[in-house]
C-alpha cells in the first residue's frame, strides 16, 4: 500500500517550483501564513532516528525531523495544459482530516491480546493486531493531535482558515461505552479517562502477567519480555500510571464530523458483539491464552460469530467495570458529530453536511454482519443518488470509512442486497459532481485518482494513516478553484506536537511523543512498513477538470 509505484512517469511538478500567481483579489497566493508550520510536511518529515538501544531482534530507534516535502502536483485527472493554467482562485473548502484514533481501554476482560501470539499463523492473520505496545498512550497521541489542528488557522497552500474536521471512524477500538466517552472529550473537550477498573493497572503489560509476549514498561517479574529483549524497547517504571491518569483536552476548536467504523460496531473491528461477549467485557475474568481445543482452520470464522468462545481459556481475575459495556449504533450517533435528528430517530450513519459551496456526504460501509472490511446496501446507495443529484452543481466531498478497495465483505445479515465496489463507483460518477472521497482504515497514506469511465472527469479518492500506528498523521485538506475549468485539492501532512525527545515520559507531551516513537519500533507495522505512504501519496496538490 502506498508504494508509490503506479505514480511512475507522472509529472512530479513541485509548488515551490511555480512561480507564484496572483488571485482574483491581487494577493501572493502560495504559501499563505499559518499559526504553527513546524507540524506540516512541507516544513518537516518524521523519519527513523538514531538508534537508542539493541535487541537480540532488532534495534530500538528515535525519531527525528528531516527536511520537510515540496507538494507535488498529480496530473492523472487532467490534461497537458493544466500545469499553465493552473492558480489558486477562490477556496470551496479548507479542512482537517483525522482518521483511525483508536481509543483503547487496555485493561478491558474482552481484549483478546494473546491471539498476537499466533502472528506467524495464515489462518488468524485477520485477526491481528489484538495489542499494540503503545495503545496505553493513545490518548495523550489523540490530545497532541487535537492541539496541532487547533494550532494551524489556516490551510498552508491557499490560505483559507481551517473550519472543519472530518474524522472517519475507527474512534474507539472495542465499542465500549469508556471508550466512547474518552472520545468525546479528546474531541470536544473534557477530561480524559483512559483508565477503568480497579485502581491500579490490570492488563497484558503488567509485570506479573502469564506472557512475556508484550512490553512491560514497568520490567517482567521474571527476565525480560520479548519487546525488551528482542527489540530494544524501554524500561520506563510509572508510565503507564502516567498514561492512563486523567487528563484534561481542550477539545477542537473547529466543528467535526463523525462516520461510523467497523470498530464502532464490533469488537476488536471483527467480531459481532453477542450477548455473551456483552456480559464478558463488564466481568472479572481476562483469559492470556487461546483456549484449549480451538478450531485454528475456523478461527477467523469463530471469531467473527462467536468472539466469546476465545475467552474459555485460562484467565487473570481483574477488577469489573459497568462502564466497559458495548454501546449501541444510536449511542455512537448520539456521542459524535454531524448525525442529523433523523439519524438519531432511525438509526442510520449516513447523513449530508452543506455549506454554502460544498456539499459533504458520509457514508456508512460497516458490515454489522462482521468482518473488518466494508459493504454497502442497495437502500444506502438508492439514498446517495438522491443526495448527489439535489447537490446539482456544486462540488461534494464523500466521507467513509472504508477505502473503495476494502468495501468486499461479502457476509450478510439479510436486509437489502449489497452493491459492490464497481456499482458504487458507477453511482458516484454518475451526476459528475464528486470531486474528493476521503477515508481510512487500511492505516496507510495512499492517493488515488478515480477517472470516470465514461469520459472526463472523476475525483481523487485520499486515504489518511491512522493516529494509532506509525506515522501518527492527519492531513488538512484544502479544495479550491485552480484556473479556467479546474478545481484543486491541496493535501498536506499533519505532525501532532508530541515530543522527538521523549526523556522519561513524564510531560503529556513527552507520553504523545513516546507514543509515536513506539509505534515507530513496532516490528512490520513501524517505520520501514511502508505505511507513511510514497511521496505522492503525502503532501500533493491534485487538480481536476470541472465545469459546473
Amino acid at each position: 500500500m502506498g508504494c508509490g509505484c503506479a505514480h511512475r512517469g507522472h509529472a512530479r511538478e513541485t509548488l515551490a517550483a511555480q512561480r507564484p500567481r496572483l488571485d482574483r483579489k491581487g494577493r501572493k497566493s502560495l504559501g499563505r501564513g499559518l499559526t504553527d508550520p513546524s507540524l506540516l510536511g512541507h516544513r518537516r518529515r518524521l523519519v527513523a532516528g538514531d538508534v537508542v538501544r539493541s535487541g537480540s531482534r532488532g534495534e530500538y530507534r528515535g525519531v527525528r525531523a528531516a527536511a520537510g516535502e515540496a507538494h507535488q502536483f498529480r496530473y492523472e485527472l487532467t490534461d497537458g495544459s493544466t500545469a499553465q493554467r493552473f492558480r489558486i482562485g477562490r477556496v470551496l473548502a479548507s479542512l482537517a482530516h483525522l482518521t483511525d484514533l483508536h481509543v483503547t481501554d487496555v485493561q478491558s476482560p474482552a481484549r483478546f491480546e494473546f491471539i498476537n501470539r499466533e502472528y506467524l499463523d495464515p489462518r488468524f492473520r485477520e485477526l491481528l493486531p489484538m495489542h499494540r505496545p503503545q495503545e496505553a498512550l493513545n490518548a495523550h497521541a489523540i490530545a497532541a493531535m487535537v492541539r496541532a489542528l487547533n494550532g494551524i488557522d489556516r490551510g498552508p497552500v491557499a490560505g483559507a482558515p481551517i473550519e472543519l474536521a472530518i474524522m472517519s471512524g475507527d474512534g474507539v477500538d472495542n465499542a465500549q461505552s469508556n471508550e466512547l466517552s474518552s472520545m468525546a472529550a479528546l474531541l470536544d473537550g473534557g477530561e480524559v479517562r483512559a483508565d477503568s477498573g480497579g485502581e491500579r493497572y490490570e492488563g497484558v503489560q503488567s509485570p506479573g502477567w502469564p506472557d512475556d509476549l508484550f512490553w512491560k514498561p514497568d520490567g517482567a517479574v521474571k527476565g525480560e519480555d520479548l519487546m525488551r529483549a528482542g527489540y530494544g524497547f524501554p524500561l520506563l517504571p510509572g508510565v503507564l500510571e502516567r498514561a492512563l491518569s486523567a487528563f484534561p483536552s481542550p477539545g477542537l476548536r473547529m466543528p467535526w464530523l463523525g462516520c461510523h467504523g467497523n470498530h464502532e460496531e464490533v469488537s476488536q473491528g471483527v467480531g459481532i458483539v453477542t450477548p455473551d461477549l456483552a456480559s464478558a467485557m463488564v466481568g472479572f475474568h481476562k483469559p492470556f491464552r487461546l483456549p484449549d481445543g480451538i478450531d485454528r482452520d475456523a478461527a477467523l470464522e469463530t471469531f467473527v460469530r462467536w468472539p466469546e468462545t476465545f475467552m474459555a481459556g485460562p484467565d487473570v481475575p481483574v477488577t469489573p467495570d459497568a462502564a466497559r459495556r458495548p454501546f449501541t449504533r444510536k449511542e455512537f450517533i448520539a456521542g459524535a458529530r454531524g448525525f442529523t435528528a433523523s439519524n438519531r430517530e432511525d438509526g442510520t450513519a449516513y447523513y449530508v453536511h452543506d455549506t454554502s459551496v460544498v456539499r459533504f456526504i458520509v457514508l456508512d460501509t460497516v458490515c454489522i454482519a462482521g468482518g473488518a472490511d466494508g459493504c454497502i446496501d442497495e437502500d444506502q446507495v438508492r439514498w446517495l443518488q438522491r443526495r448527489l443529484k439535489e447537490a446539482g452543481h456544486r462540488p461534494v466531498v464523500i466521507t467513509s470509512h472504508h477505502t473503495l478497495d476494502t468495501m468486499d465483505n461479502k457476509r450478510r445479515a439479510g436486509g437489502p442486497r449489497y452493491i459492490n465496489a464497481d456499482e458504487l463507483l458507477e453511482v458516484v460518477h454518475g451526476e459528475g459532481n464528486v470531486v474528493l472521497w476521503l477515508n481510512g482504515h487500511i492505516h496507510a497514506n495512499v492517493v488515488r485518482p478515480r477517472p470516470n469511465p465514461r469520459g472526463k472527469g472523476g475525483f481523487w479518492e485520499v486515504t489518511t494513516c491512522s493516529l494509532v500506528d506509525w506515522p501518527c498523521q492527519a492531513r488538512t485538506v484544502e479544495l479550491f478553484e485552480a484556473g479556467d475549468g479546474l478545481l484543486a485539492i491541496a493535501c498536506t501532512m499533519v505532525d501532532h506536537d508530541g515530543a522527538l525527545d521523549t526523556g522519561d515520559a513524564i510531560e503529556p507531551a513527552q507520553l504523545a511523543g513516546l507514543h509515536r516513537e513506539l509505534a515507530g519500533n513496532v516490528p512490520v507495522a513501524g517505520f520501514e512498513s511502508g505505511r507513511d505512504g510514497a511521496p505522492l501519496d503525502r503532501n500533493v496538490i491534485l487538480p481536476l477538470a470541472w465545469h459546473p
